[in-house]
């Protein structure tokens, strides 16, 4: 899958920026955080655990991996990398 051609951190908004050559969407920042894929929120996830995500919670850092984006958030988690096409697939 193709990364995306700009991804900006709208702080005020607390909504991240992603922008792909056929459209861009925006996704708030408690809806990545909730959604991390990293084995461990995965592995809470499928166990039934629901973890409530504090909607005051703001992305601090992006770091592009190739494949995808390891995102860091104010609540100190910074273990999930996101697959381009992870992303696209919270779309729906």
């Amino acid at each position: 899958m193709d990364a995306p051609v700009v991804l900006r951190n709208r702080k005020e908004q607390r909504q991240l920026l992603v922008e792909w050559a056929d459209g861009a969407v925006e996704f708030s920042h408690a809806r990545l955080r909730a959604a991390c894929p990293c084995s461990q929120c995965r592995a809470g996830r499928l166990g039934g655990r629901i973890t409530v995500v504090d909607e005051q919670v703001q992305l601090t850092a992006i770091h592009p991996q190739g494949y995808g984006v390891q995102l860091v958030f104010s609540d100190g988690h910074e273990r999930g990398i996101y697959p381009w096409a992870y992303l696209r697939g919270l779309l729906g």
